[in-house]
């Protein structure tokens, strides 16, 4: 039997992760390597989280709460919502999936920006919808292109704050501007994987504004709670939307030790607040060695930022690799001279700072 697709799920480039450490270790010939890469939590899982899934490991036998029931409770408590207004997913990219399937017809606009979320566009073109890409202003999300980008045919906006690759924000001022300026009957998704880690006070946080029905938060428990093996997240939005997204998400998609680990993970408060110490103390070390060093670099509020190496960041990336330092090339995102660093301990900081030394020399 010959498979014959639509051609708008041939359009669709498939999501390319990286190899697992143990492979590249095993292709180069090297051991005790790094991970600066993917922008993970540099001391692993939350204790609680880990301690959770211990105790749920004799009733792996019984099907997961299909509701999710007391982590949307647990979560409602935490961020001061109604339980009616939160969608739980396999990582937040799972909600991204149920908005496109849920609002778009075929041939709808969807704009986000460029680069961005790679799953954006994907699930766009699933929904066999037309991603429209706008290019960021330097490094930075330029929300009146992004108004100037909308159609009659837009039916979702795809924003990224803090921003990922550039770890830049927009201010809560600067989205009150934008939405007023946005069409009634168009979404704007405010993707805040990375907002646990925001230390300007000026930034958008989308649960402030979610009293217009347009807003939709996305957050996740991979980034600052150390559980991106574990796939959880979440969408904060109108209960009408909710409602529609409960229509067509999976009965089981985060399943039992998920659930548990992320109630554990939101109780462990020490954890998050050394979390937060770590990241913002490696920022400001790393920032300022690199400066030194004279490499050029930029504010971030995430846990990761862009070095300009000036030079070709690829022979770079591989040279490193070789090294047992995985960082990750910018290439592929429309910055040829660019890497993007995940903060790590400070051991794994110092690493870094003296394997690229060594290779720039």
């Amino acid at each position: 039997m010959k498979i014959k697709p639509p051609d708008y799920i041939l359009s669709v480039s498939p999501y390319k992760p990286g190899k697992p450490i143990e492979e590249l270790e095993r292709e180069l010939g090297i051991s005790d390597s790094i991970k600066l890469a993917s922008n993970e939590n540099p001391l692993g899982p939350s204790p609680k989280a880990v301690l959770a899934i211990q105790q749920g490991l004799d009733s792996l036998h019984r099907y997961p709460d299909g509701s999710g029931y007391y982590l949307v409770e647990k979560l409602a408590g935490f961020l001061g919502v109604e339980p009616a207004q939160i969608v739980l997913g396999n990582g937040s990219d799972d909600i991204i999936g149920m908005l496109t399937k849920a609002l778009l017809n075929p041939g709808d606009e969807v704009v986000m920006t460029d680069p961005a979320f790679s799953m954006y566009e994907i699930t766009t073109r699933i929904a066999n919808a037309v991603p429209v890409a706008i290019p960021l202003d330097g490094i930075a999300i330029d929300l009146e292109a992004v108004l100037a980008a909308i159609t009659p045919n837009t039916r979702l906006v795809f924003l990224t704050n803090p921003n990922n690759p550039t770890g830049t924000v927009f201010s809560k001022a600067a989205f009150m501007a934008f939405l007023e300026k946005l069409p009634a009957e168009v979404i704007v998704v405010v993707d805040e994987a990375y907002i646990e880690f925001v230390r300007d006070p000026a930034c958008l946080n989308a649960l402030d504004v979610l009293d217009d029905e347009r807003v939709v938060a996305l957050r996740t428990f991979s980034k600052a709670y150390g559980l991106a093996g574990l796939r959880v997240g979440y969408g904060v939005m109108s209960p009408d939307l909710a409602v529609l997204l409960n229509r067509i998400r999976q009965p089981f998609n985060v399943n039992s030790l998920a659930q548990a680990a992320a109630i554990a993970a939101l109780e462990d408060t020490a954890f998050l607040a050394k979390t937060l110490e770590t990241v913002h103390s490696g920022l400001d070390y790393l920032s300022t060695a690199l400066q030194e060093r004279g490499i050029a670099c930029f504010p971030s509020q995430a846990n990761f930022f862009l070095v300009d190496l000036q030079q070709a960041a690829d022979p770079v990336f591989d040279a490193l690799l070789k090294k047992g330092v995985i960082v990750r090339s910018m290439r592929s995102y429309g910055y040829p001279s660019y890497i993007r660093l995940t903060v790590g301990t400070r051991d794994e900081n110092v690493r870094f700072l003296n394997a690229l030394t060594e290779v720039l020399a």
